[in-house]
């Protein structure tokens, strides 16, 4: 969310007022509503795929994953919508703290390993992405070990981050479950002390990593593999480092989705269809192949030249728990970073 604390709180209030706006492609009453806090461009190659599987006309609104969650608790049973699409596992676990969501059938569940699904059995992944530490490699020759490392002098003015991003959010979501409030705001403030700079994006970050502007950057895994597969992985200054050792800043967040309670019969019979489509192997294989993000459901490997899921050290963590983002914008806020 790319906006001020008090914005990005007003704006969950205001989703309603702008919501049936943004909708989607048929006139025609849609077989399946779908809100979906993913961007358009890149989904809707999988939503006209989607309607071919199911026979039926899909509508999707679009929105920022916390705001459309707001609003699916606001709508209550009245929604039109059966399917939830998430950018993030923290929106999911706000609805289904709230009782808002279906359980899942366990042939659904089981396709995904149990660290990227509801531990209540309410909402799956689809994709998964890493946090990491993109660095110059003409600037840095050993990257840190950690991003508790980021705080010390040696880095003061090195590093890059975007802190209106949504998963720089959940990152410091993620740090706050794992390490405490009183933890994660005393490393905000040392960041803060370190004077790092501030871009509008994941992308901008990787851009002055390898431009040498900034010589660290705080992101998601998959914008290095994106512009190594457009340009060349030897045409480019910046490198990607995963942190180990359970590190929070190498938090694994998912995309995913919920079936939505209170939707009628047929919602509910084509948001099941839709969520084993996502995990089906031609979704999965699109994750990865075309936005390199982690195929989530068994059977499906990641793109050429990602590491292996399974061979990453991340911090285990219940990723429902990252539900709280109004308790993260304002401790950013009270930092000083957004």
């Amino acid at each position: 969310m790319r906006r001020p604390l008090a914005r990005a709180l007003a704006a969950l209030a205001a989703t309603a007022l702008f919501l049936p706006a943004v909708a989607g492609c048929s006139g025609e009453p849609a077989g399946l509503v779908i809100y979906s806090g993913r961007n358009e461009n890149l989904v809707a190659p999988l939503i006209e795929k989607l309607e071919e599987h199911l026979g039926t006309t899909v509508d999707v609104r679009y929105g920022g994953s916390a705001e459309l969650s707001a609003q699916l608790l606001e709508e209550g049973d009245e929604t039109e919508a059966g399917l939830f699409l998430s950018q993030d596992a923290g929106a999911l676990g706000a609805l289904s703290k709230e009782g808002r969501l279906t359980p899942l059938p366990p042939a659904t569940l089981d396709k995904v390993a149990p660290n990227y699904r509801s531990s209540a059995g309410d909402w799956v992944g689809v994709s998964g992405r890493v946090r990491v530490i993109a660095y110059n490699s003409e600037k840095v020759t050993a990257p840190p070990g950690s991003v508790h490392d980021l705080v010390k002098p040696e880095w003061k003015g090195k590093i890059g981050y975007a802190p209106a991003n949504a998963s720089f959010q959940a990152f410091v979501t993620g740090m706050r479950v794992l390490e405490g409030d009183e933890a994660t705001r005393t490393w905000l403030k040392g960041l803060k002390a370190n004077s790092p700079k501030a871009y509008d994006s994941n992308l901008n970050v990787l851009d002055a990593v390898d431009s040498g502007e900034v010589s660290l950057g705080l992101l998601n895994h998959y914008y290095w593999y994106e512009k190594a597969a457009e340009k060349g992985a030897d045409k480019l200054r910046a490198k990607v480092h995963y942190l180990p050792n359970g590190d929070p800043g190498g938090l694994v967040n998912v995309a995913g989705v919920g079936l939505l309670k209170g939707a009628d019969k047929q919602q509910s019979a084509y948001a099941q269809k839709a969520a084993d489509f996502l995990l089906s192997a031609e979704s999965q294989r699109y994750f990865a192949e075309e936005t390199k993000e982690y195929p989530l459901a068994a059977g499906v490997e990641q793109a050429e030249g990602v590491p292996p899921l399974d061979s990453l050290q991340p911090p285990q963590i219940d990723l429902g728990r990252l539900d709280s983002l109004k308790a993260t914008l304002a401790m950013l806020q009270d930092v000083g970073m957004v």
